[in-house]
């Protein structure tokens, strides 16, 4: 067990910790699944690999992880979350990914990463919840084997939208994006990525990739909503609507979203960067 210190959780996260949001978390992994396997393939992710996923959750990254580097590799996760990584282990090991282990750890400690050097460390969605991105990466880059790879990826929310324009999307993003930028998240995070890099001591990513998804909105409402359902408790704490508002702004746009499902929402931006340490000479 690692002796990283841990938070409270909820300190940094916005969004809640409850049976429904993390429903939310394994849909939205399943959405960008071949985002990620595509920048896996890029770095050259292969058999008998060592994994980190820094921020695991619910652990669908780790399965995408366990099924490259089959059972000669190692998949460790780490999340704040211990009960969530616990039960993503569990779950993973049952299905056959032995090679999968879980620490209860807090990334922005600054304490080094267990169980280093690693041939791949990734992070997905880790960045915008962090308080410190900057000292986030650096200590992630100091987990990485010579010769391995740091992949990183994270949103950019500025350009989510519906078009034709709805007022109930306009109210989302009022909402929902408020709350965010209200508890210090950076909605650019993904877009700010090789600044991050820069300062954090790791240089120019060798690589960078945008992946995006355009649906109709019937597809998309169900995410939307579980977002705003999610943020709900910050949102009205921070006096950006009230529980009565919130219910009627679900009422009217699940009205909307049958009547108009045909128009086009574009999603966040998931951008990735990656950067291979040198070997040593």
């Amino acid at each position: 067990m690692s002796t990283m210190a841990t938070r409270p959780l909820g300190e940094d996260y916005v969004l809640g910790r409850t049976a429904e949001e993390y429903e939310r978390l394994r849909m939205q992994a399943r959405v960008w699944e071949a985002a990620t396997g595509r920048l896996f393939d890029r770095v050259g992710l292969s058999r008998g690999a060592r994994c980190l996923d820094a921020g695991c959750g619910p652990g669908e990254v780790m399965r995408l992880m366990a099924q490259r580097v089959g059972p000669a590799g190692h998949v460790h996760g780490v999340d704040v979350d211990a009960e969530l990584g616990a039960q993503a282990v569990a779950t993973l090991q049952l299905a056959g990914h032995r090679q999968c282990t879980f620490t209860a750890a807090d990334l922005e400690a600054g304490t080094p990463v267990t169980g280093g050097p690693y041939d791949l460390v990734y992070a997905r969605l880790l960045l915008f919840h962090v308080g410190d991105p900057v000292a986030v990466l650096g200590n992630l880059w100091s987990a990485v084997a010579p010769g391995g790879a740091l992949v990183v990826h994270d949103y950019d929310l500025s350009g989510t939208d519906v078009l034709p324009a709805l007022a109930t999307f306009e109210e989302w993003k009022r909402v929902a994006l408020g709350a965010f930028t209200r508890a210090g998240r950076d909605i650019q995070t993904g877009h700010r990525l090789p600044g991050l890099f820069a300062e954090a001591g790791i240089g120019a990513p060798d690589g960078t990739d945008v992946a995006g998804r355009l649906a109709p909105l019937r597809e998309s409402a169900g995410m939307i909503s579980a977002v705003y359902r999610s943020l709900l408790p910050a949102a009205v704490s921070f006096g950006l609507t009230t529980a009565e508002d919130s219910e009627r702004w679900l009422e009217d746009f699940a009205r909307d979203a049958r009547e108009h499902g045909d128009r086009a929402a574009l999603w966040p931006l998931l951008i990735g960067a990656w950067k291979r340490r040198p070997q040593k000479v």
